[in-house]
């Protein structure tokens, strides 16, 4: 046995174990977030899983993902049938806690493996021409499940064609450098991108639903931080403006009637301004994410 299979064996054990001792444990609003998103997908027809709004936590996250939802909620109905009951609002029984637990369990082995395979494959070659076309698929596949990647997606795709499309690190002119790209390559990656594209979002695009969907991934109402736990900038810019009304407050400069109605840190669908300093807008953050990916 390797270094690196040793590793992952490992890593996959204790990973497992730690969290099988956490199963009785504190669950935070994500488990009733999923709980619901089983229910959404198990219950209603595709054409509503984007509109159901009957919980605060609605369906946010891209199709590829709400098919995991899908087939998560599949075995789900056999462990217990409540659990996928849409009406059942913060439903959590021994048999729900378990398999949610269980099946964060069973994903992160997955992880694990994934990452295990490729640490096998860069040891021993580092090329990504060498990855066979289900590789780059995959790849794809999971830039598209989760919407937070959206920013890495770019970058992402001129790595690919940095990698893929040509054989060599530097050129001496440009002229060189477009003869030697290689058009078949980049034909690949054109149909691995658009079909992955359309198996998403190709059934709401037939649908009319696209605004709908997208209004669902973009929630910009849902403020800055999402959550009191989003690790960003405008965490900080959020408790700069927390601070400066602090003292405002203190001091007359701010009424008790405005200091409650900022709540930047809830995570729900709300419409929240600063107190003190800007309120920042999508176009500022959809600006400055495209500055600093430049």
């Amino acid at each position: 046995m390797d270094y690196i299979t040793a590793y992952a064996i490992r890593i996959g054990i204790i990973a497992s174990v730690f969290k099988l001792l956490l199963i009785p444990s504190y669950r935070s609003t994500d488990f009733e977030v999923h709980r619901n998103w089983l229910a959404i997908t198990h219950s209603l027809p595709l054409s509503r899983w984007y509109y159901e709004n009957s919980s605060e936590w609605t369906l946010d996250y891209p199709p590829l993902f709400a098919w995991f939802e899908y087939s998560l909620s599949q075995a789900a109905v056999m462990v217990d049938p409540m659990m996928t009951v849409l009406s059942n609002l913060e439903y959590a029984s021994d048999r729900t806690i378990i398999f949610q637990r269980i099946s964060v369990i069973v994903t992160d082995i997955l992880l694990i493996y994934a990452i295990y395979d490729f640490c096998k494959w860069w040891s021993i070659d580092r090329k990504l021409s060498a990855l066979p076309v289900s590789d780059k698929l995959i790849r794809i596949f999971v830039l598209m499940t989760l919407h937070l990647f959206a920013y890495v997606a770019p970058a992402y795709l001129v790595y690919l064609l940095r990698k893929y499309c040509l054989s060599k690190f530097q050129y001496a002119t440009w002229t060189e450098m477009i003869q030697d790209f290689r058009l078949t390559h980049l034909a690949k990656l054109a149909i691995i991108v658009l079909s992955v594209t359309f198996i998403s979002f190709g059934p709401f695009m037939m649908m009319g639903q696209m605004n709908q969907l997208i209004s669902r991934l973009f929630p910009f109402k849902r403020g800055l931080c999402h959550a009191y736990w989003a690790p960003n900038f405008w965490a900080l810019y959020n408790i700069a403006d927390k601070v400066t009304a602090m003292v405002a407050l203190r001091f007359g400069g701010l009424t008790t009637n405005r200091w409650k109605l900022a709540s930047m840190t809830g995570g729900k669908v709300i419409e929240s301004d600063h107190l003190v300093l800007p309120s920042i807008r999508p176009s500022t953050t959809f600006g400055l994410t495209l500055i600093f990916m430049l």
